[in-house]
């Protein structure tokens, strides 16, 4: 397991349709970062058949939620290999209280935590918005807008020439307006504990990607930097003791 003293552990927060899944990549690449989502540890823990995975399995299985505890053991796992020495960006996790804390704890026991929760600030009816009209190509997945992005000729995919498209059965305004709700009453919270840990940052997501993305930079660089060089400064510390010894 890779030394978490010295490794970046990173969260973005905001709710769904705010762009944490897009931005959580464009950092990964940026950065050398991993990026975590509940989701991906999930399917990925089943699939390998981890003993968190195979409890999650069974779960999932018998039409019940997973617990947070068996969430927490799956990251517990992931975090074993080595790709996630370079720094985590953890995307939709935590999302409540509990987890946050339940995060913490599992960071602690890393002799770690995390250094930066950036909450990216989105306007609600913007978001119905957003989401609402999102569908995509059903023959090469390429994603369009009712609104913000049409195809070129109307009812044909301008990239594969399909002329079959699909939307999300949760795309809807109903169900981002139920999504929302269950976001400000859950997730929202998560704000004032990391504000309390000092370590909360806020960013205006409703502005354009590219924009949205070198705020994010602003904030992570130094932080990123830091970590990483305490990790370097610690050995080159060794290095001049183990000179010295000889």
């Amino acid at each position: 397991m890779p030394d978490y003293s010295k490794v970046p552990v990173l969260i973005l927060l905001g709710p769904p349709g705010a762009g944490k899944g897009t931005q959580a990549k464009i950092l990964e690449d940026r950065f050398g970062l991993v990026q975590l989502s509940t989701g991906d540890l999930l399917r990925a823990a089943v699939a390998g058949g981890t003993k968190a995975g195979k409890r999650a399995k069974a779960v999932m299985d018998a039409g019940e939620l997973v617990s947070d505890e068996i969430v927490v053991n799956i990251l517990k796992e992931r975090l074993r290999d080595p790709d996630c020495a370079a720094g985590i960006i953890l995307d939709g996790f935590p999302r409540t209280i509990a987890q946050a804390e339940a995060l913490s704890e599992l960071l602690g026991s890393l002799g770690t935590r995390v250094h930066a929760a950036i909450s990216l600030e989105v306007e609600d009816d913007a978001m119905v918005t957003r989401i609402s009209g999102r569908y995509t190509c059903d023959g090469c997945g390429e994603g369009y807008h009712e609104t913000f992005k049409r195809p070129t000729v109307e009812g044909t995919c301008q990239k594969c020439g399909c002329q079959r498209f699909r939307r999300r059965a949760d795309d809807n305004a109903d169900t981002v307006r139920r999504r929302l709700v269950a976001y400000h009453a859950e997730t929202a919270p998560l704000i004032t504990f990391y504000k309390g840990e000092k370590c909360l940052w806020t960013i205006d997501a409703m502005g354009e990607i590219d924009a949205i993305t070198d705020a994010l930079h602003q904030i992570l660089r130094p932080i990123v930097t830091e970590v990483r060089g305490a990790r370097q400064a610690n050995k080159n510390l060794r290095t001049t003791q183990m000179e010295e010894a000889q």
